[in-house]
């Protein structure tokens, strides 16, 4: 089973439409949405959550419709990051920790105290007196603590320094080796998915332009400098984009379809974000 699938997603604004959206994310793995600043990451999360109602298409999380009576019982499977925590500022982790058992029927004490131990977050500390990194790290230790069995994180990881971005990364790996287990993060840092990402789905202008297998995406592109003097040595139909230099072409390429003489760079998935993005599609 998947623990997401859209199908032919519409959502319409005045301004901005996120377009036929269609992706999915398997069970036991973690799919790393990307895109630029109003690409409609944030749509695509309030979408999947219900949070704002569709145009046109289907959307299922954890095989249930999110517009279906029964979602209101899958929200109990489904943790829950944004780039802000928001709490309270005067409520300390005990306190947010007895709020939390009225909230979700599996929530876990034990659990959620032995993440703040982790972390190294005094239950008895003011939210306000925590760093941005303890307030990201301390709604992960909510969202990790009433069972889920999906996370969706919008740009968890943002402003957080390497150090505290990469101990949180291994947290998420932890989560998905109970193969029930699934992760949906958006995030500009393009290096962090890479890391961890199984799938990468990339938006641009409220357009799907790939949803991908990772390993698969590295695989089939890669990058290739070239002058006015061998760009010809470049097979037309193996270029999939270009970026002209002063001095030199880069061209985003399928390596399959290159001859073995022909020097290939890997593309990383930042790289085909870009190139991809200039161009507008994909081949």
């Amino acid at each position: 089973m998947n623990a997401i699938e859209m199908k032919h997603v519409t959502k319409s604004y005045p301004e901005f439409t996120l377009k036929d959206i269609s992706l999915s994310l398997p069970s036991g793995c973690i799919l790393g949405l990307v895109g630029e600043n109003g690409a409609g990451k944030s749509t695509t999360i309030r979408l999947l959550l219900n949070g704002i109602s569709r145009d046109s298409g289907e959307i299922t999380i954890l095989g249930r419709d999110n517009r279906s009576r029964e979602f209101v019982q899958t929200k109990e499977e489904i943790g829950i990051v944004l780039d802000e925590a928001y709490y309270p500022e005067v409520l300390s982790a005990g306190t947010v920790s007895k709020m939390m058992q009225h909230t979700y029927k599996s929530w876990q004490q034990d659990t959620f105290m032995k993440y703040l131990e982790r972390f190294s977050i005094s239950d008895k500390k003011q939210f306000k007196e925590y760093s941005r990194g303890m307030k990201m790290k301390f709604a992960i230790a909510v969202a990790l603590s009433h069972r889920p069995r999906l996370l969706i994180l919008d740009e968890a990881t943002s402003g957080l320094d390497p150090i505290v971005r990469d101990e949180i990364l291994e947290i998420f790996n932890e989560f998905t080796r109970q193969e029930d287990h699934s992760v949906l993060i958006s995030s500009h840092i393009t290096s962090d998915l890479e890391k961890i990402s199984d799938y990468i789905a990339f938006l641009h202008q409220g357009r799907l332009l790939f949803c991908e297998e990772k390993d698969r995406l590295m695989e089939e592109y890669g990058i290739v400098h070239v002058t006015s003097k061998n760009l010809s040595d470049v097979p037309p139909d193996a270029i999939v984009a270009r970026r002209e230099g002063k001095y030199a072409t880069e061209l985003l390429v399928k390596r399959a379809l290159l001859l073995e003489s022909i020097e290939v760079e890997k593309a990383g998935i930042e790289d085909i974000m870009l190139f991809l993005a200039k161009k507008g599609d994909v081949h």
